[in-house]
């Protein structure tokens, strides 16, 4: 009894926490979100050092799978962002028989997308690969794609159950189980490339064997312990067109949003390319995924104010919804700035990290102009997240997917053009790109959503202007 009575408590702590203080909520969700993130991106940069020791082809080619991985991981990441909105809108509006029948929706969606797109990406990787100018890598790049995307469901499933689990404020147990995997990964990575001799492949094998063990935990958490909000069960699930286009308005812009920033980094490689050759995508590669490293506190953050946002419009909490978009921006900021500056200050160590062969030393001065320029490129984003994560949480995904397509190609894509060909910066040309035109998207995305929020506020308060879930 009292094992079951403990159980209860814990929900009830947990809807607790989103439904009050929507501050405190956005620090207790987003500390276990940028753990997670920050594990999930340290088992990619120990696949790019692994890597790196193989050549600097062999790094180039995991730059240009770079972006397909992008798109299977924004697929996850979109559908559960769409699961998080709407079953967050059902708890703020007291609907808990919702929130089970779109709990159900939600995995039911992971298994069909995941089946529909393990069969495109593989049919079709090596023509992409040559598409975005992979050349002579391209086998390599096969080689690693091949196996990594086979298992592409269970990247899928992780991201959808660990969106489910958001929700109800739960983000302690999606970051237990990617720390089981960051850490099994880590320790496979040198055994399968090097002691089996498996070589790129291997990385793409420690890569999927280490993210079933993130599905094992879900799946037992989710349907077998029984201590979640949402419940699963036959009873709990009716077939409604309304409730999985529900999800889908919120986690296919969401997916898109992904999509469009793989399109971007398409671009950017053809012109890196162009302009540097497959040193010049080295560069990149290695770069980025530092780059990555810091974004994961405002993607974080932002993450953890879908939630709240979320809870916050179903509850039509318009003032709970402002606070969310101001302090999350604001912390993104402060968190993004103060290690972003760090990491431009011990550039050259951190780019030393990757250049540790012969073979790729004469990258470290490159990477580490490449890192010192970023520091640039952090200050903005986190107003650009925080307004993207808020319109999806209010089931905006639409709206969240245009400011993403502005940011990435009107401005992004088109300063890198500019800057590298018209002003003639070569491959520079393209980190200042990313700096002008992230900085003038993010701003324009920040101030979209004040306006927006204020509107509701000032106009919508009320049965006429609140939304039903």
């Amino acid at each position: 009894m009292n094992s079951k009575n403990e159980l209860t408590d814990g929900v009830d702590q947990r809807i607790l926490m989103v439904t009050g203080d929507p501050k405190r909520a956005i620090r207790v969700l987003s500390v276990p979100m940028i753990i997670s993130m920050l594990l999930i991106m340290a088992y990619n940069l120990v696949d790019s050092i692994w890597v790196a020791g193989l050549g600097p082809d062999a790094l180039a080619a995991l730059g240009f799978t770079a972006p397909i991985f992008m798109i299977v991981t924004g697929l996850g990441n979109g559908l559960g962002a769409g699961a998080t909105s709407f079953i967050a809108r059902c708890i703020g509006a007291v609907n808990k028989k919702k929130a089970d029948n779109a709990a159900m929706h939600s995995v039911i969606l992971s298994l069909a997308v995941s089946a529909i797109f393990t069969i495109l990406i593989l049919v079709f990787l090596s023509n992409i690969l040559l598409a975005m100018g992979a050349g002579s890598t391209v086998n390599l790049a096969v080689e690693y794609g091949q196996v990594l995307f086979g298992g592409l469901v269970l990247m899928i499933f992780s991201s959808v159950a660990s969106g489910i689990l958001r929700a109800e404020g739960d983000v302690k147990r999606p970051m237990y189980a990617m720390a089981a995997t960051a850490i099994l990964n880590i320790i496979l990575d040198p055994i399968f490339i090097y002691t089996f001799g498996w070589g790129i492949a291997g990385a793409a094998w420690a890569t999927l064997l280490s993210a079933s063990i993130s599905c094992a935990l879900m799946i037992y958490w989710m349907l077998m312990k029984g201590d979640t909000y949402v419940t699963f069960s036959r009873s709990d699930f009716k077939p409604e067109w309304c409730v999985a286009r529900d999800i889908l308005m919120v986690g296919l812009p969401a997916s898109a949003e992904s999509f469009v920033m793989s399109f971007l980094g398409m671009i950017l490689n053809l012109i890196l390319v162009v302009t540097g050759g497959a040193a010049a995508v080295a560069v990149y590669t290695a770069g980025w995924r530092v780059v990555m490293m810091v974004m994961i506190l405002p993607i974080g953050i932002g993450t953890a104010a879908i939630t709240v946002a979320g809870v916050a419009f179903g509850a039509r909490k318009y003032e709970n919804l402002k606070t969310a978009l101001t302090y999350a921006a604001k912390l993104g900021f402060i968190t993004t700035t103060v290690v972003g500056l760090l990491l431009s200050l011990f550039s050259g160590f951190v780019a030393s990290i990757f250049t540790y062969s012969p073979e790729t030393a004469y990258l470290t001065p490159e990477i580490a102009t490449f890192l010192q320029l970023m520091f640039l490129f952090y200050m903005p984003v986190p107003l650009g997240i925080t307004a993207s994560s808020i319109f999806q949480g209010m089931g905006k995904g639409i709206t969240s997917l245009i400011l993403t397509i502005l940011r990435e190609l009107a401005f992004i894509a088109v300063f890198a053009y500019l800057f590298a060909f018209i002003f003639d910066l070569g491959s520079q040309g393209v980190w200042w790109g990313l700096v002008v035109g992230s900085g003038i998207g993010c701003t324009l995305a920040y101030v979209w959503a004040n306006i927006y929020v204020n509107r509701l506020k000032r106009y919508f308060i009320g049965e006429s202007g609140a939304e039903n879930v």
